[in-house]
């Protein structure tokens, strides 16, 4: 597993790292299918459960959202969040009237994971093009992520004593998870001297204590969104959410703390690190 995780990771994060300096609709695109895919899998999820979510709504939903912030950022949100939950609606109230008498969940179901993958995941865009030298702070936090994510594992896998979830997540432990908040607290900054030497502007923002804070805030928050996935997926009697990703699993699974990650270094950055009090 270890093995998988590892080969996977070293022909896939240079391929994002291409993207996030690209940026623009090379970016956005690159994104769009992550999110997609993810998408899909959530639907699958309450497939598996009994549920009938469509997923071309599922889809077309996210990427509604997804897209309307990449070309006007949060502007066109309340017409685009209307049209996508009256359109939602009638095609259940369709499928009520067609026989599908588990609809309503279905519409839940639906929504739940448009606005949960849609709103979350478009701070990946957000984050990128909408704050000042948003690829270092994507990267930062992409970083970020991936300390606390790894060692967590490992430490989780050789020391875990304590469960941290044991209903939602079995094989988390509190050494994992501790262990994930310091590595994400004192390795993050380390990067800064790596891109200093990469283009990374000497901007006051980017202090060691800023980096600090964002490596210890993702760190510690986005365990949220992981375990939130967990929940769906122990309802739904589900291991995995697919097995696209050799080692991690599906889309979502991969990104599941993701989608916390980035609205929490987006705010971040913008209403602390950049207009200090």
């Amino acid at each position: 597993m270890l093995y998988q995780r590892v080969l996977f990771t070293v022909f896939a994060l240079p391929l994002g790292i291409l993207f996030i300096f690209w940026g623009g609709w090379p970016y956005a695109v690159f994104i769009a299918l992550i999110l997609g895919r993810a998408a899909w899998e959530y639907a699958d999820l309450f497939r598996n459960g009994g549920g009938s979510p469509s997923r071309w709504i599922l889809v077309a939903g996210v990427l509604a959202i997804f897209f309307s912030r990449f070309a006007a950022g949060f502007a066109e949100d309340d017409w685009v969040f209307v049209l996508i939950c009256a359109g939602t609606l009638t095609y259940y109230l369709f499928q009520y009237e067609g026989g599908r008498r588990r609809a309503a969940s279905d519409f839940a179901a639906s929504l739940s994971g448009v606005f949960y993958i849609g709103l979350l995941g478009s701070y990946m865009l957000l984050l990128r093009q909408d704050v000042p030298d948003g690829e270092w702070w994507l990267l930062l936090s992409l970083f970020a992520v991936m300390l606390a994510d790894t060692s967590a594992y490992l430490v989780g896998s050789r020391c875990g004593r304590t469960r941290l979830a044991p209903t939602l997540s079995p094989k988390k432990s509190v050494e994992g998870y501790l262990a994930g908040v310091v590595a994400a607290g004192l390795g993050t900054p380390l990067f800064l001297f790596i891109f200093g030497q990469l283009g990374l502007p000497e901007v006051p923002a980017f202090s060691l204590a800023n980096v600090a804070l964002l490596g210890l805030a993702l760190g510690t928050l986005p365990t949220l969104g992981d375990l939130g996935i967990s929940m769906i997926k122990r309802e739904m009697k589900r291991k995995d959410t697919s097995q696209i990703l050799p080692g991690h699993g599906g889309v979502l699974d991969r990104i599941d703390s993701w989608l916390w990650a980035f609205p929490i270094g987006y705010y971040l950055v913008l209403f602390v690190f950049l207009n200090p009090k």
